[in-house]
């Protein structure tokens, strides 16, 4: 690849502009690939030479290059954003327990410096639409040798995700004479939000004395109820391999797979079997929410992953947990770990308007291919990848109230909807969550924008490279929805009249990212009875 500061003339079609430049009022972002026009254009503009990256034989474009390694590295249940400025990046598709190939990773990142993937830690816990890896191509372009290279390395679980299982655990838990019912009620609640979280649930409880005779009868019964796993808490902690628990597992038939674990808090924990049927002996800390080994083991055994004796005892790498208040923990301070680098969204749907020239019908509560105008959208921001969803109403608020209802979203109502578009878009913007990085703002009546575009924007969205503001476009129309980054919520609030963000997107274009697409739906919005019956007509 050539990258240089080139003379217009000498530029060929096609390179690669390396910086943002300013055309015609209008702004070229860095990754433009040159038409004739802009070459024209920038000519006649005076411009004398600008920095052009322009591939050689050798090379592969981006996009193409991450499409690529996306592919090769990607197993099951994960999918695809698509590639984007040569980002692409990889989403768990369930709720499971993240798993990787580290030599096949470790062996890509060392081919060459352009080809780089990033991942979560090995085995992490993550949710459905959770970014769990991002390859990324740094230059313009990749070597077309070292990618195919790095598709050898690859593995078909180089980054998998293993489901949770919808497991049915048995319980015993020993008791002394001291112990209080108040304790063991409360590790019950504890392990029941820890399971259910999960996907499981708990089938059955036996309390019996801490003695080694009355657990093996006790492990008896509960083995006879046929559960998929058997967990045990002590009255008294485990501290050698002829200790109450694992005598009492042995008694019964059971083994011990491993006692002890590199893991703090969670070292006490013990790890057997019953015949066909995992054992799983708590450390004194499972008591608490906070994460600890047994967490780990847990979620290994839901996700059809039972630990080796070796695999424990790897554990000790990031098994120091002790000081960690970050963790995600099982509910009531539950849960579910986030990804910090995938943004937050709100998708916000303004719903608000009077519909003059449809006349007497709400076009938003009517049906077309068997759905509500508005339900269409509303589906698409489920399947997408926003946090949360905001419906902003005013005309007829209780007809979209109840169209809308299955997908629970958030009403606003906006009472000023007669005053235009930037009510609604003001009070939309009000609701969204503090916690969120940026809004999706799509429009009630635009029902055929499908989730994918609606995730592609999202991937776009990255303020440390000035993308805040991401647009779609299709044969350089720009459309609808427009994900608007947080920084300028201010300004929006600065809007009046019956008008949307166009002036925000024209006095920020340095921040605004165009995103091509190839679904008309982007362009498509319905106003009238007569393109309302022509796509109720439709297939």
């Amino acid at each position: 690849m050539k990258f240089t500061d080139t003379p217009i003339g000498e530029i060929p079609v096609g390179a690669i502009l390396a910086h943002s430049t300013s055309l015609d009022g209008k702004r070229l972002s860095k990754g433009h690939r040159l038409t004739e026009d802009n070459l024209r254009s920038l000519q006649a503009a005076g411009t004398k030479s600008v920095v052009v990256a322009i591939l050689e034989a050798s090379d592969i474009h981006e996009d193409e290059a991450a499409d690529r390694l996306a592919s090769a590295v990607q197993g099951t249940h994960t999918t695809s954003s698509g590639a984007f400025t040569g980002r692409c990046n990889l989403f768990a598709d369930v709720d499971g327990l993240l798993c990787l190939d580290e030599s096949a990773i470790t062996c890509i990142n060392h081919e060459d410096e352009s080809i780089t993937i990033a991942t979560l830690p090995n085995y992490t816990r993550v949710s459905r639409k959770q970014m769990v890896a991002t390859i990324k191509i740094i230059p313009f372009a990749a070597p077309k040798t070292a990618l195919s290279h790095c598709e050898a390395h690859a593995t078909e679980n180089a980054i998998t995700v293993h489901p949770f299982r919808a497991l049915r655990c048995a319980v015993v838990q020993t008791t002394l004479p001291a112990t209080k019912s108040s304790v063991l009620d409360k590790t019950m609640d504890v392990l029941r939000q820890r399971v259910e979280s999960l996907g499981g649930s708990i089938t059955k409880e036996i309390r019996c004395p801490h003695d080694s005779n009355q657990l093996s009868r006790a492990l008896t019964t509960l083995h006879a109820e046929r559960p998929d796993v058997i967990l045990i808490t002590g009255a008294s902690a485990i501290t050698d391999r002829r200790d109450v628990l694992p005598n009492g597992l042995e008694l019964a038939g059971g083994s011990v797979i491993h006692f002890g674990m590199p893991v703090d808090p969670g070292n006490l924990l013990l790890l057997g079997r019953y015949e066909d049927l995992p054992v799983i002996g708590m450390p004194g800390c499972a008591r608490s929410p906070k994460t600890n080994g047994f967490d780990w083991v847990l979620q290994r055994v839901f996700a059809g992953l039972i630990p080796t004796r070796d695999e424990m005892m790897d554990m000790g790498i990031g098994g120091l947990l002790k000081e960690i208040q970050t963790r995600p923990q099982p509910r009531n301070e539950v849960a579910r770990k986030e990804d910090a680098t995938q943004p937050k969204v709100t998708g916000l749907v303004l719903a608000a308007g009077q519909s003059t020239r449809m006349g007497a019908e709400n076009k938003l509560t009517s049906e077309i291919r068997s759905q509500t105008m508005v339900s269409h959208v509303l589906q698409s921001l489920k399947d997408s990848q926003v946090r949360s969803i905001l419906v902003v109403t005013g005309h007829n608020h209780k007809e979209i109230e109840a169209a809308a209802a299955e997908f629970r979203p958030v009403f606003v109502h906006n009472p000023d909807y007669a005053e235009g578009l930037s009510t609604s878009l003001k009070r939309g913007i009000s609701a969204v969550p503090t916690d969120c990085d940026a809004v999706l703002v799509c429009l009630g009546d635009m029902p055929f924008v499908p989730a994918e575009i609606m995730d592609r924007l999202i991937q776009a969205y990255n303020p440390t490279e000035g993308r805040i503001i991401c647009i779609p476009t299709i044969d350089g129309k720009r459309g609808n929805p427009v994900l608007i980054g947080r920084r300028f919520f201010p300004e929006i609030h600065e809007i009046a009249g019956d008008k949307g963000a166009k002036e925000l997107i024209r006095d920020y274009a340095d921040y605004v990212c165009e995103v091509p697409v190839d679904d008309q739906s982007v362009l498509i919005d319905i106003d009238t009875p007569e393109a309302l019956a022509r796509y109720r007509n439709s297939d």
